[in-house]
């Protein structure tokens, strides 16, 4: 079977001859519909995040992926379900604690393979296995889009986490502030329409620009960071109430204290590089002790937010899944997906016809 994948020592993928794997005692075998293309990708490629699989000369890459049950092997799939994969999984060791207790989202990076990013192959190949309790079942008619599972999963636990964090009060906001403005941003600007009465979105493209367009379709408001940086956030516009960070710009994370309301809380999910800079530690400090503020960090998503993401998706509107969904490309043209094109918003690697 074909598959993209990064040899080591390679700075692009390619595509390799590869057998068709075979179920183990209560995995699935998947044929693989569509597999996505994200900045975590990139990083991979680049060398600047991930590991290969022990042992390994290659990754085979993917992890935002959608296909279609080819062979349950005696689990409660059937046959033609429709299903998207988790991406974290046990080491060879065993399953831990955050396993068993469904939150493998919460375990440390060391105890944890992250499949088509860090010590396991991913999806990207035209059948997969999984052990079935790591697959999420889809309805048909999500089939064109359930590579966008993935990544909203991680905004809904990003969003749970920042809500959870101002549980000890009646929280009640209605401003919200996106930061990047990418697929990630974009999707989860349109799941935060419904709670906020007010949401922004900031990036630094000129206009005419399609990530633009989208923000203003959606009924946000977009925020050039060229003309207003995050610290003249609450002066230009409004304090905000939530913060979601999706840049992986290290100085974001200190400058969305200044930008959020008194009780407001701000969610960091990019991964920066190692960057020096000076800041005054002493001034965050303050703000975030007499402004009742919050800092929280989110990595992954686990099987329940997967299934809220199937709901989310549903939700959306068919003309943002449309604009959003720039490039999908067939596995004999994988390398389109991943070119760095400023057109392309979001980009899918496609195997098989549903």
């Amino acid at each position: 079977m074909d598959a993209v994948a990064l040899e080591r020592g390679a700075d692009a993928p390619q595509i390799l001859e590869k057998p068709r794997p075979e179920p183990d005692s209560g995995e699935v075998l998947v044929r693989t519909l569509l597999v996505g293309v994200d900045g975590t990708d990139h990083e991979v490629i680049a060398g600047r995040h991930g590991s290969f699989p022990p042992g390994e000369d290659h990754l085979v890459l993917g992890h935002e992926a959608i296909g279609v049950v080819e062979d349950p092997n005696g689990t409660a799939f059937e046959a033609g379900d429709v299903v998207v994969p988790t991406v974290r999984r046990p080491l060879a060791g065993g399953a831990t604690e955050f396993f068993e207790h469904g939150e493998p989202d919460m375990a440390p990076a060391d105890e944890v393979v992250e499949r088509g990013i860090s010590g396991a192959h991913g999806f990207m190949s035209e059948y997969f296995t999984s052990p079935a309790e790591f697959l999420v079942s889809v309805p048909d008619d999500l089939a064109e889009w359930g590579f966008l599972i993935e990544p909203i999963s991680i905004s809904e636990k990003a969003v749970e986490m920042a809500r959870a964090s101002r549980s000890a009060f009646d929280w009640r906001p209605e401003s919200a502030l996106v930061l990047g403005n990418g697929n990630l941003g974009l999707l989860t600007l349109a799941m935060l329409g419904d709670s906020f009465d007010r949401t922004y979105c900031l990036g630094r493209r000129d206009r005419p620009d399609p990530t633009i367009a989208i923000v203003e379709k959606l009924g946000a408001t977009y925020v050039d960071s060229r003309e207003t940086p995050v610290t003249e956030v609450p002066d230009a516009y409004e304090p905000m109430d939530f913060v979601y960070e999706a840049t992986g710009y290290a100085k974001h994370a200190f400058e969305s204290v200044e930008a959020l309301a008194p009780n407001g809380v701000a969610a960091l999910l990019g991964v920066p590089e190692s960057w020096s800079f000076e800041i005054d530690g002493g001034s965050v400090h303050r703000d975030l002790v007499l402004g009742n503020k919050a800092l929280v960090g989110s990595v992954n998503s686990n099987y329940r937010h997967f299934e809220a993401a199937v709901e989310t998706l549903t939700a959306l509107p068919d003309w943002l899944k449309d604009d959003l969904v720039t490039g999908v490309h067939d596995a004999s043209n994988f390398a389109d997906a991943f070119a760095d094109d400023e057109t392309t918003i979001k980009a899918a690697v496609k195997f098989y016809h549903q």
